[in-house]
C-alpha cells in the first residue's frame, strides 16, 4: 500500500473525517483493497464509524465492495450489530441479498449473531429469507441452529 492508502485505512478506522475529506478533495480512489482485501468503507463500518462510512459512500466508495472472502460492509455491520450503519447502508443502496464465498448473506450474519433488530430491519427492507448458503441452509435454519428464538419468530 502507498502512503495515501495507509492514511485512508487509518482515517477510516478511527473516523478521522478531516483527513478523509482532504483525501476526497484530491479525487482519491476509495475503492482499493488492503492486504486483507478490506476497503476503506468496510473498515469504517466494521469499526462503527458512521460519519466516515457516510462520507466514503458520498465520495464514491463502492457500497457493495467486498473483501477477498466476499464479505461486504453490510455483512460486517450485521455481524457487529451496528443497526444505525446498517440503516445507512440500506438507505444508500447496499445489496441486501449479496452472498459471500460460502453463500452467507447479511441476514444470515444477523441471525447467526443474534442481531434481531437488524434482522427486522433487513426484512422490512426486502431481504430475501429464502436464500441458501453453501450447505443448503436458509436463514431460518441458521436461527434454529443458534437457538435464536427472536429470529425464529421474525422469520416465520
Amino acid at each position: 500500500m502507498d502512503i495515501n492508502q495507509t492514511a485512508i485505512i487509518h482515517a477510516a478506522r478511527i473516523g478521522e473525517i478531516p483527513v478523509l475529506k482532504e483525501l476526497a478533495s484530491q479525487n482519491t480512489d476509495f475503492n482499493f483493497k488492503d492486504e486483507k482485501g478490506f476497503t476503506p468503507l468496510i473498515i469504517a463500518c466494521y469499526n462503527n464509524q458512521y460519519e466516515a462510512a457516510e462520507m466514503l459512500i458520498d465520495a464514491g466508495a463502492d457500497i457493495n465492495g467486498a473483501d477477498f472472502g466476499g464479505n461486504t460492509a453490510l455483512m460486517g455491520v450485521c455481524f457487529k450489530g451496528y443497526t444505525n450503519i446498517a440503516q445507512l447502508l440500506i438507505d444508500k443502496g447496499a445489496d441486501l441479498n449479496r452472498q459471500h464465498g460460502n453463500g452467507g448473506s447479511a441476514l444470515m450474519f444477523a441471525a447467526m449473531f443474534g442481531r434481531n433488530d437488524i434482522i427486522k430491519l433487513l426484512l422490512d427492507n426486502g431481504a430475501d429469507k429464502t436464500l441458501l448458503d453453501s450447505k443448503g441452509l436458509t436463514v431460518y435454519d441458521i436461527a434454529v441452529q443458534q437457538n435464536n428464538e427472536g429470529a425464529i419468530e421474525l422469520l416465520k
